[in-house]
């Protein structure tokens, strides 16, 4: 069947799973408009003829998604709407070979660090003088800043250093650059991301050197918010928290993952600390900066979790009182530690569990809301949509946090910062108006 060569290629990515893919994806989009390359990011124009999937291959619904996608695109090409379909990305990394040998329809195969033969296969050049160069896919007032790459840890439920390898940090020299050509472009909110942030400078400095790159990053002339994702709990380094008090432009929010809270399954889940050391930790960390608005995310269904566990677990949750909580069943996943363990808990009982879970958070989250009504927050605006004004606070994170609804007559811009006071509380939102 004869395809659409004949004009100038253009390439469309499509991104799925998490913020660290979207980040690879944004560094590939630069380096091929760096090369005079027509490149857009999930586009819906359908004038493209080539097609990158970035995959996720994390647990079993990102797998599902993942594949899915790419036998769409696969289609598309098979009907000659698409010329090529390239698959990178940690599903790529994890099962190359076989997907090489159910779907040899995709012209190519690339893991989650060959950035240069990905380039190759397109013909564009590697330029190593853009990194930090990004096409940013996000709006253009927050991007992430990805400090690290993989993972040393050894929880047995995930399967990422299998597909992102050990630790690697990132230069605080090379992110401060980055993050200031990324204000540059109009970007007021930064959210660090990585596999874990606390580990960050082990490799390349031989300390912890999260709290040196926190306050570089702060010093950055037109910075407002620096905001945290994922730190891990186990000798969690406590002078993250003396800098967060001290720098005015870093948010007062942490996410740290905890997965559970019984002891039990924390030993079986490898994660190196018991239900009285987090009890301590999160103490500690509430004393340091009170009012910190503190995000964890959990699993339901781990091999051999009992009811009295899911009863620990929710004991746990009323006497902590997270801001924010996410819930993952959990997915049997092939060459990590549980792998060998027996999937004894049923899928409708995982899911049951983290319904219940998410219902009695539902309510402390509510309750949480009601405290903050009558007063005033400084508001990040993200959007207008549907006539109303959405934004978000200090202490909440994009897509996975609440919203702020302004109500207000006045013309307001992505990227402005408002001040609003709080006038209704829902579940997970919030409704105010312009103080």
């Amino acid at each position: 069947m004869k395809t659409r060569t004949i004009k100038k290629n253009k390439i469309n990515i499509i991104t799925l799973g998490c913020s660290k893919n979207l980040v690879d994806s944004e560094v590939l989009s630069g380096q091929l408009s760096a090369n005079q390359m027509d490149v857009a990011h999930e586009s819906l124009n359908n004038d493209h003829n080539i097609v990158v999937v970035n995959t996720c291959g994390f647990i079993d619904k990102a797998k599902e998604e993942s594949v899915n996608t790419i036998l769409e695109q696969v289609e598309l090409k098979k009907k000659g709407t698409l010329d090529k379909v390239f698959v990178t990305g940690c599903l790529s990394q994890r099962y190359r070979e076989d997907l090489e040998k159910e779907i040899p329809e995709v012209d190519a195969w690339f893991g989650t660090m060959e950035l240069p033969l990905i380039l190759k296969a397109l013909n564009a050049d590697y330029k190593k003088e853009l990194i930090g160069e990004r096409l940013l896919a996000t709006p253009s007032h927050y991007a992430y800043l990805k400090i690290s790459e993989g993972c040393n840890r050894t929880c047995a439920f995930c399967a990422i250093p299998l597909m992102r390898g050990g630790h690697r940090s990132r230069s605080i020299e090379v992110l401060v650059k980055e993050a200031e050509g990324l204000v540059r472009k109009g970007v007021k909110e930064i959210m660090l991301i990585a596999q874990e942030l606390t580990y960050y400078g082990l490799d390349l400095y031989k300390k912890r050197a999260l709290p040196e790159l926190m306050n570089r990053l702060a010093d950055t002339e037109g910075l407002e918010w620096i905001r945290l994702h994922y730190s891990y709990p186990s000798k969690f380094p406590l002078e993250i928290l003396d800098v967060m008090k001290e720098r005015d432009n870093i948010c007062k929010y942490l996410d740290m993952p905890l997965q559970h809270a019984s002891d039990r399954m924390l030993n079986a889940m490898k994660r190196q600390i018991t239900k009285i050391e987090m009890e301590d930790l999160l103490l500690a960390i509430r004393e340091k900066i009170p009012g910190i608005c503190l995000r964890t995310t959990l699993i339901a269904g781990f091999p051999g979790e009992r009811e009295e566990d899911v009863e620990d677990l929710k004991e746990f949750l009323v006497q902590q009182r997270f801001d924010r909580v996410g819930i993952f069943t959990y997915s049997h996943e092939e060459g990590t530690g549980a792998f060998g363990l027996e999937d004894d808990v049923p899928a409708e009982i995982k899911q049951q569990r983290a319904e219940d879970i998410m219902e009695l958070q539902k309510d402390i989250s509510y309750e949480k809301n009601e405290e903050k009504l009558g007063k005033v927050f400084k508001t990040i605006v993200d959007k207008k949509e549907a006539g109303r004004y959405l934004g978000r606070t200090e202490f909440d994170s994009v897509e996975v946090d609440n919203e702020v609804i302004i109500q207000t007559e006045e013309k307001l811009n992505p990227g402005d910062f408002v001040q609003v006071k709080i006038t209704n509380a829902y579940d997970y939102d919030l409704e105010g108006v312009l103080a």
